[in-house]
């Protein structure tokens, strides 16, 4: 029987494979030879990739990657001048190029200098003269996993601020972990006027009204690094300390309902001017155990936040009026000194319905 044909000895035969939009991803390659660069972009684009830029002079290598932004580099080690270690170096302190995937092309044979390579971030190591049908197979491969990185970022970006989501990712943790208790500020924020406005407003403006409001109060959470939970209706549901810890959650959900009733005044304004409307944000904050996990069906899971803590939240912002945030006792001890004690006014002991016990309350002016 005949040896089954390999993956390599395929490219060859067929001269290109079937890349998908992956051939269409923008290629950089710096090394000081520029014969090698013509060869190896001459057996990339036969093999399917389409788009290339490069530089034989390394001194120019990081203004190239800002200015051009490829979704992979080639890239030489032994350079003069500049050398690969030190163009990787600087990649690593660029907060966009340091997330560039890099696949090292060298003679050096020594295991010293793939290490230091791989140290400094980069991705794969290929030792010159490179195999065609590899380097071909490598950038396909790499290709694919960031583009898997970029579609998993772009999913944790509905929840949490860009500032988090390297960590969920580079950590692994939390959105695949099992359910946990934890200590949360839980946020509710509506829109008060909202009924009127779907029996005044036309479809297609008022769902243009919907996205300008949740933009304003989602740019706040994430600003100060709230989670979002959920978006039903007119109603935005958005957690602190979670999913990583925050010694200052308290704080950050009060500064996130200042900035929220910031932000939505201005998109108030524009309402008023365009449709006669009045629209008004009430708010409700609870500190206190939650549980926090992975909820749903077999086909349909979301990752949420549930407990007394969250009914309590939900039943004060039911009965915050326009511009105002009821804040649960516990939780307005927490930030008593961040609130001027003219915006604030103590309500008791609420009954909140649903619930057995009367909980203490502050009204606060935003």
């Amino acid at each position: 029987m005949s040896e089954p044909i390999k993956a390599d000895e395929v490219l060859l035969q067929s001269g290109s494979m079937n890349l998908g939009d992956l051939g269409e991803a923008l290629v950089a390659m710096v090394d000081d030879e520029a014969l090698v660069i013509e060869l190896t972009q001459a057996f990339l684009e036969q093999a399917g990739f389409s788009r290339f830029t490069s530089t034989s002079d390394s001194t120019s290598a990081i203004a190239m990657l800002r200015r051009e932004r490829p979704k992979v580099l080639l890239l030489d080690i032994n350079m003069p001048k500049v050398t690969g270690f030190d163009v990787l170096a600087e990649m690593q302190k660029d907060p966009v190029l340091k997330h560039i995937p890099t696949i090292v092309l060298t003679t050096a044979e020594d295991p010293e200098t793939k290490l230091r390579a791989l140290d400094l971030g980069a991705t794969d190591f290929l030792r010159k003269p490179v195999d065609p049908s590899e380097l071909a197979l490598r950038m396909r491969n790499t290709l694919a996993a960031a583009a898997h990185r970029e579609s998993i970022q772009k999913a944790f970006s509905r929840y949490v601020s860009p500032r988090l989501v390297e960590r969920i990712i580079s950590e692994t943790v939390p959105f695949g972990a099992k359910a946990q208790r934890a200590e949360v500020v839980v946020m509710f924020a509506d829109l008060r006027g909202f009924t009127h406005m779907t029996e005044v407003i036309d479809v297609e403006p008022l769902v243009e009204m919907l996205n300008e409001y949740f933009a304003a109060l989602t740019a706040a959470a994430h600003h100060y690094d709230g989670t979002i939970f959920n978006m039903s209706g007119d109603c935005l549901l958005v957690g602190f300390n979670v999913p990583f810890p925050q010694p200052n959650a308290a704080a950050r959900a009060w500064a996130t309902a200042k900035e929220m009733q910031s932000r939505f005044g201005s998109v108030a304004a524009r309402w008023r001017e365009h449709y006669d409307i009045t629209g008004g944000l009430g708010i409700g904050m609870c500190r206190g155990e939650a549980v926090i996990g992975n909820v749903g069906s077999p086909n349909f899971m979301s990752y949420t936040v549930i407990g007394n803590t969250v009914n309590i939240a939900s039943r004060l912002m039911q009965a915050a009026v326009a511009g105002e945030a009821l804040v649960s006792g516990e939780l307005f001890e927490s930030i008593r000194k961040l609130v001027p004690a003219s915006r604030v006014v103590p309500r008791g002991n609420m009954e909140l319905r649903g619930l057995m016990e009367t909980i203490s309350v502050f009204s606060i002016r935003l």
